[in-house]
């Protein structure tokens, strides 16, 4: 089965009615689909893996169960290998290696658009037009701000990748503008 977006919004929207949940899987298929385009890899596949990666965690948060209990519902549907692979991969504690650069690539956009976020949401104008690089990494030294966001992850992340921390910060604000307000950061 080649999934489709659609297919993969209406599996997100089955399993997840938190509206933040929901912003955040669209910001992650946003980066995702940005980097496929920049990768010359396959977009759809990319964003797909991006809006279902946490599909479960919802009714399912705990380490015990996320994304566990999601991958099993992929596998049910026949969703391919390397999404379900990406999927585990972004979950560290599970120990399944990132060796796809879609892997890598979810593992590196899943913690961060969530600080880029924070960041544009306690700007006054909250509008990710405006943010810039320097912000979110003045933000990222204070460890009160956005406190579940995992910088450790993020480090790795990009590691892994085997890129720059802040040409990644402002590769994903690029990638998230086009959809600012879907994600209630396109200002007031």
């Amino acid at each position: 089965m080649t999934p489709t977006r659609e297919d993969a919004w209406q599996l997100l929207n089955e399993y997840t009615k938190n509206p933040s949940l929901i912003k955040h899987a669209l910001a992650v298929e946003a980066a995702m689909r940005a980097y496929a385009r920049e990768l010359g890899e396959d977009e759809e596949l990319w964003a797909v893996t991006g809006l279902v990666h946490d599909m479960d965690y919802e009714q399912h948060p705990t380490p015990e169960e996320h994304p566990l209990a999601g991958v099993a519902i992929l596998e049910e549907r026949g969703y391919p290998t390397e999404v379900i692979e990406a999927v585990k991969g972004h979950a560290t504690y599970l120990n399944v290696p990132r060796e796809t650069p879609m892997a890598k690539t979810l593992f590196a956009v899943d913690e961060l658009t969530g600080l880029i976020s924070a960041c544009v949401l306690v700007r006054p104008d909250k509008d990710i037009g405006s943010l810039k690089v320097k912000s979110v990494r003045k933000k990222w030294k204070d460890k009160a701000f956005a406190r579940g966001v995992n910088r450790e992850d993020i480090e790795l992340g990009v590691s892994e990748m085997g890129v720059d921390l802040s040409e990644h910060i402002a590769f994903v604000i690029e990638a998230l503008k086009p959809v600012a307000a879907e994600l209630g950061l396109a200002g007031d």
